[in-house]
């Protein structure tokens, strides 16, 4: 789904991003970790192709498309329909004089989906949401419904690769386990690929199979959860682990 290869992102020269392997496949959640500024979001964008004003080398594959390579056209055809991204404030994109149902039959036309209404239905029922939901405005719902109304509209646009930039850190504990049990379900289910961006390391132990450790631009260490957060190797990943409460 993801393949990563000497991914390297710049500004004016200055390296803001240098990721050497990453890849995420079907029914898998790569986590990439680390402090404000070490490179996560900027990783995370480049995948889709929107850090237009940076200089970017190295291979990335999304789904079958060559990002670095492709056309804007290409790259408009596979967001959303292909790899959806999630923000952390997922409201802030929600136009508030728009009712969510509305905003999702939009969405599902300009991608050209057919059976609109009952891929509506089905995409809200999957991450446990009342269908009552799409009548409503953006500011109506809670933080936790619109991440998973987020979610929802991934998965009605087909999408088969999710890009989750702190999908939680805006929530309240009990929340934040609804959302990714969603998405925990979601992998199994339906064999999504998940690339979760996180600082929270409690979080990322609940549902990454794989983690890498960002931190200045580069990855300091990066491997299988279990070992990476059980049994770091790299002092900054110690650090991060020691920090938690």
């Amino acid at each position: 789904m993801i393949e990563v290869r000497d991914l390297r992102v710049s500004y004016g020269g200055r390296v803001v991003a240098d990721v050497p392997e990453l890849d995420v496949g079907a029914g898998e959640c790569v986590a990439i970790v680390g402090e404000s500024g070490s490179g996560k979001s900027t990783t995370l964008l480049s995948l889709l192709g929107l850090t237009p004003d940076a200089e970017i080398s190295g291979h990335v594959s999304v789904c079958g498309v060559d990002v670095l390579t492709a056309s804007p056209r290409r790259l408009r055809e596979i967001r959303g329909a292909k790899v959806a991204l999630v923000m952390q404030s997922p409201q802030a994109a929600l136009s508030p004089a728009t009712r969510l149902g509305v905003l999702m039959r939009r969405a599902l036309k300009l991608h050209g989906r057919d059976r609109v209404a009952e891929t509506m239905a089905e995409a809200v029922d999957a991450v446990l949401l009342d269908r009552e939901i799409l009548r409503r405005y953006p500011h109506e719902i809670s933080g936790g419904q619109a991440q998973r109304f987020a979610i929802a509209l991934a998965i009605a646009l087909g999408a088969e690769a999710i890009l989750a930039d702190e999908p939680t850190s805006a929530l309240d504990v009990t929340v934040q386990a609804e959302v990714v049990g969603v998405l925990r379900r979601l992998r199994a289910e339906r064999g999504l690929a998940l690339l979760l961006v996180s600082h929270d390391l409690a979080l990322v132990s609940t549902i990454a199979d794989r983690v890498l450790v960002m931190r200045d631009g580069a990855v300091v260490e990066s491997g299988p959860a279990a070992r990476v957060l059980s049994e770091p190797a790299h002092p900054y990943t110690r650090e991060l682990l020691e920090a938690l409460p």
